[in-house]
């Protein structure tokens, strides 16, 4: 039997979304400008009893994925994790730039800061069942004042 549990909250700009299991705080998504087809949206993910964070979606793009940046012989590379996120039980995993993130591939328009974006998460329990955590995510140019965020650019020599 497959459980699904769908909630709906706001997580504008410090906000939190929850779903019975797995809680998400200080959501963010990085504005664009004109004719970037891409961005990222950035979280911390906590699953009570553990799981793994499986896919993601939104209406503003048309494809979302959870990715991993990471640097490989001095290279920067970014690609969809395979299987999804571990989600270890009771820990928080931080979605930041230069780490894991929520990738918004082929936006619809250009994301403005003091915009909302809608994003909606699946998180596999360690029984087979799933979160749904349908959230809006407010627009900044970088994470918001009282949320940790490395730099997303490429590290200095």
């Amino acid at each position: 039997m497959k459980l699904t549990i769908t909630a709906l909250f706001v997580a504008l700009c410090c906000g939190g979304a929850q779903a019975q299991n797995v809680i998400v705080r200080d959501a963010w998504v990085r504005a664009t400008v004109p004719g970037q087809m891409a961005t990222g949206a950035f979280m911390k993910i906590t699953a009570k009893e553990g799981g793994t964070l499986v896919s993601a979606s939104s209406p503003s793009a048309g494809v979302a994925e959870v990715h991993e940046m990471k640097i490989e012989g001095g290279v920067m590379k970014m690609r969809a994790v395979a299987g999804g996120l571990n989600l270890p039980a009771g820990k928080v995993v931080e979605l930041k730039p230069g780490s894991y993130h929520v990738m918004l591939l082929d936006l619809k328009e250009p994301l403005r800061v003091g915009a909302v974006v809608p994003l909606n998460l699946v998180v596999k329990n360690a029984k087979g069942g799933e979160s749904r955590i349908n959230m809006t995510v407010a627009v900044t140019m970088a994470a918001p004042a009282d949320a940790t965020a490395a730099d997303h650019s490429e590290p200095k020599p």
